[in-house]
């Protein structure tokens, strides 16, 4: 399995947004969605705000494999489940986008947002 680069890191990790999409069990890649994405140490993580229900969620049990897009890197990845961190990352979350309304960010640190914590791995 591939590294991130350090620039990769930086970039990904200092960007607002992240594009994420799945892959079908045919390979094709699965319509784009717009998600926050923090970096703890050498790892990427992101969460479905609504949990292990959401649309893009759900996609991502088929294959555990995607596409990523933030801050001008363009990544396949797979997509590791992750349950322990889970306060380490919500601390990141907190910091990461503190200016935002505390109502947004119980959304991200919620346990059915815990509950779908998911780390990128590069490839």
């Amino acid at each position: 399995m591939a590294n991130w680069t350090s620039d990769e890191l930086n970039k990904i990790g200092n960007a607002e947004e992240l594009l994420i999409a799945s892959r079908r069990n045919d390979g094709t890649l699965r319509k784009q969605v717009i998600i926050w994405v923090i970096r703890l140490g050498d790892d990427l993580y992101v969460r479905s705000v609504r949990g292990r229900g959401s649309w893009w969620f759900k996609g991502i049990q088929t294959r555990h494999e995607g596409r990523i897009e933030a801050g001008g890197v363009v990544k396949d990845v797979r997509f590791e489940e992750v349950n322990n961190l889970n306060d380490e990352i919500d601390a990141v979350y907190r910091k990461k986008y503190s200016r935002y309304a505390a109502s947004i960010i119980n959304s991200i640190i919620s346990q059915d947002a815990r509950s779908a914590t998911l780390k990128l791995a590069a490839v």
